[in-house]
């Protein structure tokens, strides 16, 4: 009989595979995305970006069912979604906050430089990670910021202080908001994201013609993702499950 008949098909590693290559697709949407960006095709950029925002969204939870890490463990998931986050997160919205113009030709450059190189370094921080699944320090989503720069349309010195503030977050004991991983007040930051996207959509299919409504909204949104992290650092046992009455005194 033909060798092949008795060979045991790998499906396992074959569907673990994909999942690589979902998260390695993220890369041809980068590169869409830098292509929509060098032709001034803002609006098209953040669609792709925020489909790559998708996909780096789903991969994660695929791969843990799957079990990736203990089927291919010679392929490093994280390593291949570093990669990509890096170029989706900090080079795509660096190079689209330089090619708009919103910062003038010097600033452009230099919170640029602040951007990608930050961020480098961020990615080789071991510790990014607290207990909680915090982020310790701003996490260079830089898509995030960079877009609610977009959609707000700040004047060149708020736009280079918010980018100069994150900068200098990085590398600060400061938590910052996982939105899905992070348990206290769970419910209430998915909600925030949320609206957060769907008004970031809004926005792009206005094609950044924001109302005043709009921009507040956002910048309201935007602030507590980005606070919040801080306040439940500060007050530990905010969000926290009130114990079961087990316990109550005799």
């Amino acid at each position: 009989m033909p060798f092949f008949k008795y060979r045991r098909v790998p499906y396992a590693e074959i569907r673990a595979f994909s999942v690589h290559i979902l998260t390695a697709s993220g890369a041809y949407l980068a590169f869409l995305a830098v292509v929509a960006a060098g032709e001034a095709r803002f609006v098209d950029m953040w669609w792709w970006l925020g489909l790559a925002l998708a996909v780096d969204g789903i991969d994660g939870p695929i791969a843990r069912k799957l079990k990736v890490t203990e089927v291919l463990p010679n392929w490093s998931g994280t390593m291949l979604d570093n990669v990509i986050d890096y170029v989706t997160y900090v080079l795509v919205p660096a190079y689209a906050l330089y090619e708009s113009g919103m910062l003038g030709e010097y600033l452009s450059f230099v919170a640029a430089g602040l951007i990608v190189v930050s961020s480098a370094i961020y990615y080789a921080d071991t510790g990014m990670k607290t207990d909680e699944n915090f982020f310790s320090g701003f996490p260079v989503t830089w898509n995030m910021l960079v877009f609610s720069l977009f959609v707000i349309n700040p004047s060149e010195m708020p736009a280079f202080t918010a980018v100069l503030f994150a900068v200098i977050a990085t590398f600060l004991p400061i938590n910052f908001l996982h939105p899905v991983r992070v348990q206290r007040l769970r419910p209430l930051n998915l909600t925030i994201f949320a609206v957060w996207s769907v008004l970031g959509a809004t926005a792009l299919l206005l094609h950044f013609a924001s109302p005043d409504w709009l921009k507040w909204a956002v910048m309201a949104t935007s602030l507590y993702l980005l606070v919040i992290g801080a306040v439940l650092q500060l007050f530990p046992d905010l969000g926290k499950k009130a114990e079961t009455a087990g316990s109550e005194t005799q």
